[in-house]
């Protein structure tokens, strides 16, 4: 570990896979929103050039600088499941991207940034991106793999603060009197939550974290592996409010945007573990057309302040993201918290 104050950071989505939201650009022209439809339009060939082209670029060492500079001391980096290309568990039309995540754990070790490893993958949620199926093994063995395989190999790495071992899972729900919604049942995700635990543990020893995704049910957790044989386990909430039905097109809904996202944090720490908030933004509910985009902008700082403030006694919180190809102003980090001095972020 780098250092043990609070973790203040950034994510590293769109990096080591592909995302439309992220990176525009890659998109265009090929009618595609993931990946694979991103493989398919192109052929092999192309495909590949295109994500090594990316990668190469799209995060280098002097992001890493960067980060450091602007008074960040941690990132969050998701790790697609086909990291370990055709040494992984499951044969993929992916490019595997393990060399990019050894340079991450370099970069982040020469510039005092601590490393929160990422699974990236949703259990539950039903996207193409999402699949683990080819060989026949389920899911979870390849999760479990993969984790074991990481941990492994980035034991001994001073950077490493810890590992999450899924990003965001969809918890299933009844639905009506006797439908069920489509996600991961809370009895396998705990199973797997405890197996992760396991093969983390396995390799790294106790000191780096076990973080838990809350699956968007922070409530559910309560008392869960708080026993003395766990330990550093760490319950990660994700606060995007974008899309809530709230006029924020004042301070007072963003006021109310920040109070949601207290309530949300105070059924988490319900859960008797220590909270963290992996991934929030500066993003408000769509604004009425007689609002600025300056004015926008504006009120979309005096809304990260106030997070910020709520985070205050927060173990560590990363923001989503810390670039964009287009840079949106809510979702880019050089832009969205751009104004803020480094003593808000220590």
């Amino acid at each position: 570990m780098v250092e043990r104050r609070a973790f203040h950071g950034v994510n590293l989505t769109g990096w080591l896979s592909l995302e439309s939201w992220v990176t525009p650009d890659l998109f265009a022209g090929t009618g595609a929103l993931g990946e694979r439809g991103v493989a398919e339009t192109l052929g092999r060939a192309l495909y590949r050039d295109l994500v090594r082209e990316h990668r190469d670029t799209f995060i280098t060492c002097e992001d890493f600088e960067q980060i450091a500079r602007r008074g960040f001391n941690a990132v969050r980096l998701p790790v697609p499941w086909y990291v370990f290309g055709k040494d992984g568990p499951e044969p993929s039309f992916n490019v595997g991207c393990i060399e990019y995540v050894d340079a991450a754990m370099q970069w982040a070790h020469d510039n005092g940034i601590n490393v929160l490893l990422v699974l990236s993958i949703n259990p539950g949620k039903p996207n193409e991106e999402n699949e683990i199926s080819s060989t026949g093994r389920n899911q979870r063995e390849s999760m479990l793999d993969v984790l074991s395989r990481l941990a492994q190999r980035y034991a001994q790495a001073p950077a490493l603060m810890g590992i999450e071992v899924a990003d965001e899972p969809v918890l299933q729900h009844r639905k009506g009197l006797f439908g069920i919604t489509e996600g991961v049942s809370p009895h396998a995700l705990r199973n797997y939550y405890r197996e992760a635990y396991a093969v983390v543990r396995a390799a790294v020893g106790d000191e780096p974290r076990v973080v838990l995704p809350d699956a968007g049910m922070p409530q559910a957790w309560r008392g869960f592996m708080m026993s003395g044989r766990y330990k550093n386990v760490w319950l990660d909430c994700h606060l995007y409010h974008y899309a809530d039905k709230i006029d924020a097109t004042g301070p007072a809904g963003a006021s109310q945007l920040v109070s949601e996202s207290k309530e949300v944090l105070a059924k988490a720490y319900r859960s008797g573990l220590p909270v963290m908030v992996g991934a929030w933004s500066a993003a408000l509910p769509f604004a009425d057309s007689l609002m600025t985009p300056e004015g926008r902008i504006a009120l979309e700082r005096v809304y990260c302040s106030e997070q910020i403030a709520a985070f205050e006694d927060l173990p560590g919180w990363f923001f989503q993201t810390w670039k964009t190809g287009s840079q949106l102003s809510g979702w880019d980090s050089r832009i969205a918290l751009a104004v803020f001095e480094r003593s808000m972020l220590e």
